[in-house]
């Protein structure tokens, strides 16, 4: 079995995020946004309440999700960041909310992984993404950008929630491009 990667190219992200916007689609654009914008496992995402991102008052979102995530039972606070925001705000404004969860079926149950997988894939497949995806490679992506953009393995290390640094490294999906401009950018 073939382990998933991260996107690299934000041509593809932004393509991938733009198949669904476009496809008119928006509670899996709202996925594939939340994905890729929090850095949870797929199973977090689906079991996500309307409750855990909105206010009291039903109208504004929190500034956090608050959650235990299901694998490893540690409590976690993630920003909810712009694009978040508009990804839901877009939902709400196009569907209204439904039901008790934030990706919801038709029937008002939380999606299947099943069905997220299908989402993520024919996605990737439609925009001509080359690597193999899968939601997993939404969460990360994330990481992946977050280190280019300088952000330190250590805090993505807290971010993800890992026991060890290797697991964050091979989170990353460091390639030889990537040393490769680690060399070139320092000259001694």
């Amino acid at each position: 079995m073939s382990t998933t990667q991260p996107i690299r190219k934000i041509e593809d992200i932004n393509a991938l995020k733009n198949y669904y916007l476009e496809k008119g689609e928006y509670r899996n654009y709202m996925f594939v946004v939340i994905c890729l914008n929090t850095a949870l496992r797929v199973c977090d995402v689906l079991r996500l309440k309307w409750s855990d991102i909105m206010q009291r008052d039903g109208r504004e979102l929190k500034e956090h999700i608050s959650i235990r995530e299901m694998k490893t039972g540690k409590h976690t606070e993630i920003y909810i960041n712009s694009q978040v925001r508009k990804a839901v705000n877009l939902y709400i404004s196009k569907c209204g909310k439904k039901g008790e969860y934030l990706i919801a079926n038709r029937y008002g149950n939380p999606l299947s992984r099943c069905q997220a997988f299908k989402i993520v894939n024919e996605g990737g497949k439609n925009c001509g993404i080359e690597e193999r995806i899968s939601c997993h490679s939404l969460r990360k992506t994330f990481g992946y950008h977050a280190w280019k953009n300088g952000t330190p393995p250590a805090v993505l290390m807290q971010i993800y929630n890992h026991s060890s640094y290797d697991i964050t490294k091979r989170y990353l999906g460091i390639m030889q491009d990537d040393k490769d401009a680690v060399f070139k950018g320092v000259e001694l």
